[in-house]
């Protein structure tokens, strides 16, 4: 078949998390399998306009909103040539079902009620939510929905999607979880793996220091990641007087990332809402068990609560638990290799599998 992904970002843009790992990882799969593969996505300074990488065409147009209109054009002038168009709804849908009859799959990872709220807390926000809660329903009824999570296959139905038309694909990972670390540094270090924006909540994690520093004295986090919101964030560590415990790493290479984790005692992931999470994972397969939100949605699934991480309620059970922990080595200990063994089971070439099965059955149609 000839696939084609429509998605706001890429793994190079600026702004590119897990959602773009997702597209990518799948998208190699599928042209490792002798499928033809298309990624249309928005360009970004310093990006090319084409570029193949892996198997996979990428084609960038347009610009943060004017990738949706350029999408749709490229549907069109393409439209005897590709047999399934994947449609990401990053919040805001390609629209595809417009100009498309049949072949078309939406993707989302998860519901943005939260994050219109947060970023867009005005008239923007309101009419963001409308779109995806009232319209998006509306124009992909009837097709395929793929999503990452069974918290994710709820959001979706309670705003109108037809549960029978969702299929959850779990993510994968990368490579093969290495073999558990012998030993971590004996000085306790937390990490926060994420993109630099407000409704990762890092400022949480900034507080857990600040709060703990009495009781452990040579706690340190280190910030893996970067986005717009860094300048915040490092004023907000300044606010805490955590300055010097705190060290923000900006991108990294994947090595980097996998030492920095792994080094680390415990990951915290303090977000308002997740699909499934990709950071908790790949924690999880150096070993490094996670905290987050309960309330975060896919979050429940990528932490096994009490066995591979602990999902807490607030700020204050976040402080309290990851206390705990530092003071329990055993039994982080215990949750790590869990954790690991977790990570093991989690494949690309698994969750392709499943995708191929929707996209096969969608381009029959």
């Amino acid at each position: 078949m000839h696939v084609a992904f429509l998605t706001w970002r890429d793994t190079t843009h600026p702004d590119g998390g897990g959602s773009e790992v997702f597209v990518e990882a799948v998208g190699r799969e599928l042209a490792s399998r002798g499928h033809r593969v298309t990624l249309l996505c928005a360009r970004h300074p310093g990006s090319a306009r084409h570029e193949e990488r892996d198997g996979v065409r990428l084609r960038r147009t347009g610009g943060r909103l004017t990738v949706y209109p350029h999408g749709l054009a490229w549907v069109l002038r393409h439209r005897r040539d590709v047999d399934v168009v994947v449609d990401v709804v990053n919040g805001l849908p390609f629209g595809t079902p417009l100009v498309r009859r049949r072949g078309v799959v939406a993707l989302v990872h998860h519901v943005h009620a939260e994050q219109w709220r947060i970023i867009y807390p005005g008239l923007a926000g309101r009419v963001g939510w409308f779109v995806e809660s009232r319209v998006v329903p509306l124009l992909y009824r009837r097709r395929p929905v793929l999503t990452v999570s069974d918290s994710s296959a709820r959001d979706l139905a309670a705003i109108g999607i037809d549960p029978a038309a969702i299929t959850v694909v779990r993510n994968g990972l990368a490579a093969a979880p290495p073999p558990l670390p012998v030993d971590r540094p004996v000085e306790p270090r937390l990490v926060v793996l994420s993109r630099l924006v407000p409704h990762k909540q890092i400022e949480h994690a900034l507080a857990v220091v600040q709060r703990l520093a009495t009781e452990v004295p040579d706690l340190r986090l280190d910030v893996v990641g970067d986005g717009w919101w860094h300048d915040n964030l490092v004023e907000a560590a300044a606010d805490l007087g955590v300055t010097d415990r705190v060290t923000f790493h900006g991108h990294v290479s994947d090595a980097r990332r996998d030492e920095l984790v792994a080094r680390a005692h415990l990951m915290l992931m303090p977000s308002v809402k997740e699909g499934w999470c990709l950071a908790i994972t790949e924690a999880g397969a150096q070993g490094t068990p996670s905290v987050a939100y309960a309330r975060a949605g896919g979050v429940t699934e990528s932490i096994r609560d009490g066995v591979t991480g602990r999902l807490v309620e607030d700020l204050d059970e976040m402080v309290a638990v990851v206390d705990d922990l530092l003071r329990a080595p055993e039994e982080r200990a215990a949750m790590g290799a869990a954790a690991h063994a977790m990570a093991q089971t989690l494949t690309w070439s698994s969750c392709a599998d499943r995708v191929e099965q929707v996209l096969r059955s969608t381009g029959a149609r």
